[in-house]
């Protein structure tokens, strides 16, 4: 991949690592802030589902830092485009999709039929 679509998906990717890390420290400096009382148990229980749901999300969006920086480390090295499996070019526009990928869309469609199948 050029140097120039490398910086590209580098800034991506570092963006897109931040706005997560914003996010995630919103979440935190809600819940710090938040103590409220509820008379009502619905409330309390209602809120508290919120926050499970909310919590679950945010260790979703952890996981995906850690697969972004995975990518900037292969930006860095210069092996970012590359499918792990075969080695041949991954598609810009499944880059564009999702920058973390790390296989091309053959063998990722490989990768999911066998997990299909390895599940029945």
């Amino acid at each position: 991949m050029k140097k120039k679509k490398l910086k590209y998906f580098e800034e991506k990717l570092k963006a897109w690592k931040e706005e997560l890390v914003h996010e995630a420290g919103r979440t935190v400096n809600g819940m710090h802030e938040e103590k409220a009382q509820f008379a009502d148990p619905t409330d309390r229980a209602s809120m508290e589902t919120d926050r499970n749901f909310l919590l679950r999300i945010r260790d979703r969006e952890r996981k995906l830092i850690g697969k972004i920086d995975m990518a900037l480390g292969r930006v860095e090295d210069e092996s970012f485009g590359l499918c792990d499996h075969c080695g041949e070019d991954i598609e810009l526009k499944r880059l564009e999709a999702r920058p973390v990928a790390t296989l091309c869309i053959h063998c990722k469609t490989i990768q999911e039929e066998e997990e299909k199948l390895s599940r029945k």
